[in-house]
């Protein structure tokens, strides 16, 4: 079972803002675990904090600005890319200003700065979200779509199409995002020279030049023009009549501007406050409909806040019923697990069929069989127990009891033909033969019921 990560050290970054043109470092700390990515304004008088999820979002126009109250921040995008690609859940940012620094557009300094202080396992399990169905949403005027599709890893593949003949139409793929470092994370941010005076116009790209952006150069326009632009940038002026790629490194790849249109739909898609497990496809991405995307994600979690464990009946079992049958004194009627799918130290998901000739359907009820919400808790604790007897050394010879319930809920009926899929987590580390256990029973995608519950661990007699 996968732990959440943090970084194990602290480290800076100083650089211009691409919107301010103001000198900024950007600080990135260890965090503890469940705290998600939270973003900190030092060069305020109360350091207030902003939670980097897709609600906080306030403006998507030239990158993505959170923002709690009064309070902003922008150009989040690559820093927030990078973390959620090397695997780090838990963050504390802290900026001496409204924006990240800029850099050189891309995330490969945050990343070399990540493999420099290195990443820290932590005790927490990975709270992963699992796509089980395609969920999309639409930008009917500029035709921007997001899809996402149940798969093994988080994936994604970008088609951007531009109205210009030097980037007209490209797509770029990262399968593994194990391989973001060297695929995606140099690519860097780009403008096309006609955007360039609306967006000064609008008090932005202050901080903007050919170190820090591709600039896009297709429409001729006359050379007063392009000097006028080229003076409110601070760049050297350039012939108006050699149109094309403006910059002073060369392209990295031939599809390095839609790479980068791939880095922030991941920047993006880490304010959904979970990892992902799932292949997108995008077209036409752009922060807008990102964001867009990630606000339906986050409601989607919350649909389904605890989500139900992953079960491929051709699978081997971890512990089949003859192994069960080993650990737990319980035999007919009253052993409630069948077999055991999945487990780790502090988790196991295990899997009950039910079916019309359970002895407990002849009285309970014999014109509307239900399972008994009693057994329900029974057959989450025989599982916890599992669990817990099978770190010990001669397991055979202790049981495992009762001594607690708490916070019980039934959500729906569970009858014949249902299979019950049971996950219990340890709430603490069992202490004196004492564990305290969170236990969930689901039907398909939907929990059906849930306890707490506290047993003692007794040797046989």
């Amino acid at each position: 079972m996968l732990k959440q990560k943090t970084l194990k050290g602290s480290f800076s970054l100083c650089g211009k803002g691409l919107h301010t043109g103001l000198s900024l470092t950007v600080t990135f700390n260890p965090a503890p675990e469940n705290t998600g990515y939270k973003i900190q304004r030092i060069d305020l008088e109360e350091q207030p904090i902003i939670d980097a999820i897709a609600e906080k979002v306030v403006d998507t126009q030239r990158g993505t600005v959170l923002a709690n109250g009064d309070v902003r921040v922008s150009t989040v995008e690559h820093g927030l890319a990078a973390l959620y690609a090397m695997g780090i859940d838990n963050c504390l940012i802290q900026v001496n200003g409204p924006e990240f620094p800029i850099l050189d557009g891309s995330a490969i300094m945050y990343v070399d700065k990540i493999k420099q202080v290195g990443i820290e396992e932590q005790n927490a399990p990975k709270d992963w979200y699992i796509i089980r169905k395609k969920i999309e949403v639409k930008d009917e005027k500029t035709g921007s779509v997001i899809t996402i599709l149940p798969d093994e890893e988080f994936s994604i593949t970008a088609m951007c199409s531009f109205e210009s003949k030097f980037i007209s139409s490209q797509f770029a793929t990262i399968d593994n995002v194990n391989n973001f470092a060297t695929e995606i994370a140099p690519a860097r941010t780009f403008v096309f020279v006609r955007d360039i005076e609306p967006l000064l116009q609008a008090n932005l790209i202050k901080g903007g030049d050919l170190d820090n952006a591709i600039v896009i150069y297709e429409r001729q326009t006359t050379q007063e023009r392009l000097d006028m632009l080229a003076d409110m940038l601070k760049v050297p002026h350039m012939d108006a009549n050699n149109l094309g790629y403006i910059q002073n490194k060369p392209l990295v790849w031939d599809n390095e501007c839609t790479r980068h249109k791939l880095l922030d739909i991941i920047g993006d898609m880490a304010l959904i406050g979970k990892p992902i497990k799932g292949r997108i496809i995008a077209t036409r991405p752009g922060h807008t409909i990102n964001n867009k995307f990630a606000r339906l994600m986050r409601k989607e979690i919350k649909k389904h806040e605890v989500q139900a464990p992953v079960y491929d009946p051709n699978e081997e079992p971890i512990m089949d019923n003859i192994r069960i049958r080993e650990l737990l004194p319980h035999r007919y009627p009253m052993q409630l697990v069948d077999k055991v799918i999945a487990i780790g130290p502090t988790s196991i998901v295990g899997v009950k069929n039910i079916t019309s000739n359970e002895p407990f359907f002849t009285g309970h009820f014999p014109q509307e069989p239900v399972m008994p919400g009693v057994l329900q808790i029974e057959a989450m604790a025989q599982c916890g127990g599992l669990l817990v007897l099978n770190t010990l050394e001669e397991p055979e010879r202790w049981s495992t009891y009762f001594m607690k319930i708490d916070n019980v809920k039934f959500r729906q009926k569970v009858v014949p033909g249902d299979t019950l899929l049971f996950k219990v987590e340890l709430l603490a580390p069992v202490r004196h033969g004492v564990s305290s256990m969170k236990g969930y029973m689901f039907v398909g995608d939907h929990v059906v019921s849930e306890a707490t519950f506290t047993a003692q661990i007794v040797k046989n007699k």
